[in-house]
């Protein structure tokens, strides 16, 4: 894994330990020589995340709809930065970039982000690892949510496993870069699935 997409908040959270698990994993990913995708703002955790990889002489890529960039919160100071016209195209082009994706504790957008890339895993268009940096168990509503839906028979356990959780960021990146895919059932040919997302 050379690349890993990182999506979190554009606030900084409740608790400080979100941003020192933010920290965290941008050191975990520096040693590990994994460069940064992620949305291009230089607030809250996703400036966190972008500023300690770029101190640490790592690379960060930024992605920002031109609507963003204008109400001045992209990150002038990465190593690129992509200025895209809207959410759809950002969303897709961080996508190919990455090898792999992360969630950190984050609001709608951030959750938006994670469920939209597991859904395209369910479907077949990517197999690339998914995580969840589950600091101060921020994520563990979800955790039990999906394992809610595995238990009503909306989704399969071996595809609920695919996203994978834990609380230290250099555990979670070791998961991710062990990660092997699996052959899953497609549900839906490339074309249809492109259609619908």
């Amino acid at each position: 894994m050379k690349t890993l997409c990182v999506y979190c908040g554009a606030s900084m959270g409740a608790n400080p330990l979100y941003a020192d698990a933010t920290r965290a994993l941008a050191r975990s990913m520096v040693d590990n020589n994994v460069a940064l995708v992620y949305g291009g703002g230089k607030v809250g955790l996703m400036g966190t995340i972008a500023d300690e990889v770029m101190r640490l002489g790592g690379e960060a890529t930024g992605v920002i709809p031109k609507a963003l960039l204008d109400k001045e919160v992209g990150h002038q100071g990465l190593t690129r930065l992509h200025i895209v016209k809207d959410m759809h195209e950002r969303k897709a082009l961080m996508a190919s970039l990455a090898d792999g994706f992360v969630a950190l504790p984050g609001g709608i957008g951030t959750l938006e982000e994670l469920l939209e890339i597991f859904t395209w895993s369910r479907l077949g268009l990517h197999d690339k690892p998914l995580g969840l940096l589950n600091a101060g168990g921020f994520y563990d509503g979800l955790i039990r949510f999906l394992q809610h839906v595995v238990n009503e028979g909306f989704l399969p356990a071996e595809q609920a496993s695919l996203l994978m959780h834990d609380a230290a960021p250099d555990v979670l990146l070791a998961s991710l870069k062990a990660f092997r895919p699996q052959p899953h059932p497609v549900l839906l040919d490339s074309a249809e699935a492109n259609r619908i997302a």
